[in-house]
């Protein structure tokens, strides 16, 4: 039975730092890569290591309608597999997921990687409740429901003394920011973690009301939100 490692990759291209040494070794000893994106996948390897022998490697795309065969196949030769992510921890928030429930299903090894995970970095920095929280994904689009749903996270964080963690396409920040303090309540607390481990990394937690007083511009950055309205 193969063994799967889950590889860690940047969260952003000027992030080399945040990653351990180990990960490079541990590319170079897979056989087959199943990834988000082959391109950037190959890109990210190159960084690690010019060296790197791209094509001495199979690879396959998680989207692909018959990669959860080859995945099987692989785990049946006996083969070092790496799952990779299109940023930060393959398995969270992240469509390899799919991949790690075979494996599991088969009883074969798996090798979580240590590397930078952008929901718990900004967890970390946001002085908020680390004993219990909750990552939401995305919310609505649409206009009423997404103000319902952020009325629905502000209470359950009241009520479960619970922070909340969400994510929004890049280009939809600004609105999903207006979003929040349009439909919070004053004193809730808000984080805004803008481009972790990049250079213009930005942590800040401040309560709605200060926020309205001065508004970030969050337009094409990765952002994590953080919601908070516990004791």
């Amino acid at each position: 039975m193969g063994t799967v490692f889950l590889i860690p990759t940047v969260l952003h291209e000027d992030g080399l730092q945040a990653l351990p040494a180990y990960i490079l070794d541990t590319a170079r000893d897979c056989a087959i890569f199943f990834v988000e994106n082959e391109r950037t996948a190959r890109r990210f390897l190159k960084q690690l290591d010019r060296s790197f022998v791209i094509d001495n490697y199979q690879w396959v795309n998680v989207a692909d309608p018959d990669a959860g065969s080859q995945f099987r196949l692989a785990l049946r030769e006996g083969k070092k597999i790496g799952i990779l992510s299109e940023a930060g921890c393959p398995g969270v928030a992240d469509p390899g997921q799919a991949l790690v429930a075979i494996a599991q299903e088969s009883g074969a090894t798996i090798k979580p990687l240590v590397g930078p995970n952008s929901i718990l970095l900004a967890l970390m920095a946001s002085g908020m409740n680390g004993q219990q929280f909750r990552f939401c994904g995305y919310l609505p689009i649409d206009t009423q429901q997404r103000a319902r749903a952020l009325r629905e996270l502000e209470q359950d964080s009241r009520q479960r003394d619970c922070t909340e963690i969400f994510i929004e396409t890049p280009y939809r920040n600004n609105q999903l920011l207006e979003a929040i303090l349009k439909n919070c309540a004053s004193d809730t607390r808000l984080c805004i973690a803008a481009n972790l481990t990049a250079p213009a990394e930005f942590i800040q937690t401040r309560s709605v009301k200060e926020w309205e007083k001065q508004k970030p511009d969050l337009h094409k950055q990765p952002v994590i939100f953080l919601l908070y309205a516990g004791k």
